[in-house]
């Protein structure tokens, strides 16, 4: 059976060039790149170019460059970071965030006795710059808006964000997950204004376990994991160099292609839509269409349940997704879905189909021949 992959937000293919560069960092320069000798100045040398891509990549200087072990690592380094060392009770943040982001603000509301805001967003999924304003006080630490939603892909107004927090309190620090934007849309830190923002490499084309936090100059946090003080003192711990090298391969890959890309994919998303619309009249679509990552779709099949979906579409050989696959393969309504206002029942129905660099019309036909006969099983099952 030909397998269709369009789970891209869930995570990518590893790119022919990722690998390549991967495997002569494991097989030629193995050195520790805090050693002084050859060996492990060939490593630094190796991480200091992968530093520079990846600044390159998102608009950032090479100094601004924290390597971590995955986003969700940069996420919690953001937050708790920046309560610890800048000592404000007060944490801002949106109900459709990624939970790296919502469960850690959560930690630092119960153990660390922060007072918290979380925003609540209308049914198109796009959060309001004026609400998040609203919330910042003189006391409020860090506010943590993700640039990309990971479940509808709704694209938020950062810079807007960004601003009206600055206006409101210019001690506040600003965070973006923007884990779902490299590769999918054009990033600019510097011109979006925020001081953190938290990316991963598996998300286009990299090696999973290396991911990075933006720690924009002149940002001070207090590190998760004390040591050596590696990586400015932020995050103590022997490189991993190979994953760094295949992170700073794939974010020139991306930042290079995200423009052609974004267009390809939009085509084949948009295809996808209507060719289900003609098969499922009724479908739902999840979040505002026009404000959207160009690769993503979540629709809701009313009187289906996603489970059913997921294993009907998974045995006809289409990979895809009900939301979030961060929860562990937790399969309740999404979150994101019920705070846009979806009924429970509707969110419960919901499918994401995610494009990457490898899509093709001949994915979107695979999804179209199988899905009527999908919907109608799942139906006459719930």
């Amino acid at each position: 059976m030909r397998m269709t992959y369009l789970d891209h937000a869930a995570t990518t293919p590893v790119l022919p060039e990722v690998r390549a560069a991967m495997a002569r960092a494991l097989e030629e320069d193995f050195g520790n790149p805090s050693s002084v000798h050859g060996y492990g100045r060939r490593a630094r040398a190796l991480v200091e170019t992968a530093r520079e891509q990846v600044a390159a990549a998102i608009g950032a200087s090479p100094s601004e460059i924290c390597f971590t072990g995955c986003g969700s690592e940069a996420d919690n380094l953001a937050l708790k970071g920046a309560v610890a060392r800048h000592g404000g009770g007060h944490v801002v943040t949106t109900a459709i965030e990624h939970h790296a982001v919502l469960a850690t603000a959560e930690y630092l509301r119960d153990r660390a006795g922060v007072a918290l805001d979380v925003i609540g967003v209308g049914a198109d999924g796009v959060v309001d710059p004026g609400a998040i304003a609203g919330a910042v006080g003189k006391g409020t630490a860090v506010v943590s808006v993700m640039a990309v939603n990971n479940e509808i892909g709704t694209l938020q107004p950062v810079t807007e964000i960004a601003a009206a927090v600055k206006a409101a309190s210019g001690r506040t620090l600003v965070h973006t997950d923007a884990v779902q934007a490299l590769g999918n849309i054009p990033v600019d830190v510097s011109s979006w204004g925020v001081d953190l923002a938290a990316f991963s490499a598996h998300k286009l084309g990299g090696p999973k376990g290396v991911g990075c936090l933006y720690v924009r100059s002149g940002v001070s946090l207090e590190p998760l994991i004390h040591g050596g003080g590696h990586e400015h003192g932020l995050r103590s711990g022997t490189l991993n160099v190979p994953g760094i090298v295949g992170f700073g391969a794939a974010a020139e890959i991306a930042a290079a292609e995200v423009g052609a890309k974004a267009a390809r994919v939009r085509r084949l998303r948009d295809r996808l839509l209507e060719g289900m619309r003609a098969a499922v009249p009724d479908l739902v679509v999840n979040g505002d269409l026009e404000r959207r990552s160009p690769n993503n779709l979540n629709v809701s099949l009313p009187g289906t349940e996603g489970e059913t979906l997921l294993l009907l579409l998974d045995q006809a050989g289409i990979a895809c997704s009900t939301g979030s696959a961060c929860q562990s393969g937790a399969l309740d309504p999404s979150h994101v879905l019920l705070a846009l206002g979806v009924p429970p029942r509707l969110a419960d129905a919901s499918l994401r189909f995610t494009f990457g660099r490898d899509s093709t019309d001949a994915d979107v036909d695979a999804v179209l021949e199988v899905l009527p006969r999908v919907v109608a099983q799942a139906r006459r099952a719930a």
